[in-house]
């Protein structure tokens, strides 16, 4: 029974390495985006997955109405927002 319990536990110790430095910080990073994406307003300047940079102008349940430029106004998707843009 020793020898059993001795041979998991280096596999068990290599999944908690594992975890803590890959799956949780991870996790981590999609809550923080997730939360960043709920609070976006109209006004606010956000960084699009293309690199776009844009102003929201509306937001709706699952897109963004976003405004490249003046009198270009276009629907974005939710997911393809990458960050807000602080500057």
């Amino acid at each position: 029974m020793g020898d059993f319990v001795a041979s998991f536990l280096p596999l068990v110790v290599l999944f908690a390495i594992f975890y803590f430095l890959v799956i949780r910080p991870q996790q981590q990073q999609v809550k923080k985006h997730r939360e960043m994406l709920d609070n976006l307003a109209k006004g606010d300047k956000i960084v699009t997955t293309g690199g776009l940079m844009a102003e929201v102008v509306k937001v709706e349940e699952k897109f963004f109405k976003i405004k490249l430029a003046d009198g270009v106004e276009v629907r974005l998707e939710r997911d393809s927002v990458m960050k807000k843009d602080e500057a």
